[in-house]
């Protein structure tokens, strides 16, 4: 990857849907933006919602994921520009579902999106992946072409059992696939410290994952929900609001951790 040497690649990952996967990447790669960095974000998800939550409808996706996995535009062509400066996207759309099927073939199906990726003629200094609700094959891509991987986690009863599926299979990716990714961090999502399980949960992921767990929290926020309606990520919304400022606290302490992994 000659232009991207030094980029960092991040998937978003969890099976489960409902744990605030999509609002965590597109506010995470809009807070990175704004400190000036170059960001791309890869939207790998059918139901196209981080598309959507950045302003791109459906008529500006003439090019998209699904051109590109299936080599029918280059990653280039499908890249389109957002309403937050330093911000670029691959959109996503809905036939990116039967993806599966149509590259089961391939002998190089776990890795068209990192092929994708090092074909890009820019350069980013962030690379971020919202991957679909599932241990499809486009979420096993995701994980092929990343340097580490983020985990949103609700603060709910079953939370430290879907973890725990989605550890195996980023075990498994690290053995087979991908020796080079590494966990980021998990980050709680829907928190209500008013809320005695959340404190439970938070109690049991910080005992399972230790310093792999997020100081930053992301509470339940109206304005959160809504942001997506207006096509805007709640930064841009309205980043005075709780869940706008968590996430620009989520940003400052993504950089400083992988600063640290680096050895800056």
């Amino acid at each position: 990857m000659a232009r991207n040497t030094e980029c960092h690649i991040i998937s978003i990952a969890n099976q489960k849907g409902g744990v605030g996967k999509t609002t965590t990447t597109i506010n995470l790669a809009t807070g990175i933006a704004a400190v000036g960095k170059k960001v791309l974000l890869i939207d790998l998800d059918p139901q196209g919602n981080a598309s959507t939550g950045l302003g791109v409808g459906e008529a500006d996706r003439e090019f998209n994921a699904y051109d590109v996995m299936l080599n029918k535009c280059s990653t280039d062509q499908a890249t389109v520009k957002t309403m937050i400066p330093g911000l670029m996207l691959i959109p996503s759309v809905v036939d990116l579902s039967a993806i599966d099927l149509e590259i089961a073939d391939l002998d190089d199906r776990e890795f068209i999106i990192k092929d994708a990726i090092n074909d890009t003629e820019n350069h980013y200094d962030y690379i971020l992946l919202d991957t679909p609700p599932s241990l499809s094959l486009l979420t096993i891509n995701a994980l092929a072409a990343s340097t580490s991987v983020i985990v949103p986690l609700q603060c709910e009863f079953y939370a430290l059992e879907g973890l725990a599926h989605l550890l195996q299979t980023i075990d498994l990716v690290q053995n087979n696939l991908n020796p080079e990714l590494d966990i980021l961090g998990v980050v709680l999502t829907m928190y209500d410290k008013r809320n005695n399980l959340t404190t439970e949960v938070e109690n049991d992921v910080r005992e399972y994952l230790g310093e792999k767990l997020f100081k930053t929290v992301i509470p339940r926020n109206v304005r959160l929900s809504e942001a997506p309606s207006h096509g805007k990520p709640a930064i841009i919304y309205d980043h005075r609001s709780v869940g706008a400022q968590a996430y620009l606290d989520l940003a400052k302490e993504v950089l400083k951790k992988i600063k640290l992994m680096e050895g800056g």
